[in-house]
């Protein structure tokens, strides 16, 4: 990777990266700042999106701003999405997006204009939930921040998907599509979101997901692998917030997704320095609309501001 030559202004410079991760080639934008200059070091972001998001969407948004105000942010394809290497394709596992994001972390180190000491985490989503689990882990993490964060357990789950009759019905789709990958390489697609194929993931008016000025970019595959049900049913973010030791802070509101939880979560962690910014916009708000990111992306660049010294 070669730093940048164009010449430094208002928007931040991209540079497309790659990078290993348990042997699969993962590709990243790396988002400059327009102050750029070559020899110094940036305080750096490490970011995420929703489930099934390539780098293009949520975390190309907050990446672009965050860089404009001085961060240097990298934004990536997940195993098995997008522009990366990974089989099986369109696999939602947190474990392995979470290793992912650990190994993003290792790139990161490995470039002179990072400054290990200023590594943060902004997760959307579902992103808040892994890169909580990564920095209830990684010790080269020292602040994280949240944006309308999924998180869930076994009795939330019932809520969203039917019940536990819909759970079982899921899990159990899950595993036959497992089994039968492992017999013929073949995998289970269907429809992430749709409006009139009850199979989808997200049956209903999803219109982020459904409308190609928002978050149906080209650089985006619509399936969802249902061999995914049984690793993100059973997931239980819940319990990692007791482990996160080092400053925090979490965006959310009363029509993003499961308020009480993002609450319970925030109070579960013991760091001090933590904050809970509660604020207005239903879930998909807090992906692209403009209102809602700058707000967000000025809480975080405060907090950071004052926890990355």
């Amino acid at each position: 990777m070669t730093a940048p030559t164009t010449p430094a202004a208002a928007a931040a410079t991209i540079r497309r990266v790659t990078f290993e991760s348990e042997g699969s080639k993962l590709v990243g934008n790396l988002y400059y700042p327009p102050t750029y200059q070559a020899g110094q070091m940036y305080p750096t972001i490490l970011i995420g999106g929703s489930w099934t998001n390539v780098k293009e969407q949520m975390a190309g948004t907050y990446a672009q701003k965050l860089a404009e105000r001085g961060y240097w942010v990298l934004g990536l394809d997940f195993r098995g999405f997008g522009e990366s290497e990974g089989e099986p394709r369109q696999y939602e596992s947190p474990a392995r997006k979470v290793a992912d994001f650990k190994n993003a972390i290792t790139f990161l180190e490995s470039l002179p204009e990072v400054d290990q000491n200023r590594l943060a985490l902004v997760g959307v989503c579902a992103s808040g939930g892994y890169l909580s689990w990564v920095a209830s882990e990684d010790k080269r993490v020292k602040a994280l921040a949240t944006v309308a964060a999924w998180i869930h357990d076994a009795e939330a789950v019932k809520l969203i998907y039917g019940g536990e009759e819909g759970v079982q019905q899921r899990i159990q789709a899950a595993k036959e599509a497992k089994n039968r990958y492992a017999e013929t390489g073949e995998i289970t697609l269907v429809p992430l979101a749709s409006t009139s194929d009850t199979r989808a993931a997200m049956y209903g008016e999803f219109d982020y997901y459904l409308n190609p000025k928002r978050g149906a970019l080209p650089q985006w595959n619509k399936g969802f692998n249902v061999m995914s049900w049984e690793d993100w049913l059973t997931y239980n973010p819940t319990t990692l917030a007791r482990n996160i030791q080092l400053p925090t802070l979490m965006i959310h509101s009363d029509e993003a997704v499961l308020p009480d939880y993002a609450k319970r979560f925030f109070s579960d962690i013991p760091h001090t320095h933590k904050e809970l910014y509660w604020t207005e916009g239903n879930q998909f708000d807090f992906y692209d609309n403009e209102r809602n990111v700058n707000e967000s992306v000025a809480q975080i660049d405060a907090f950071f501001k004052q926890h990355l010294a």
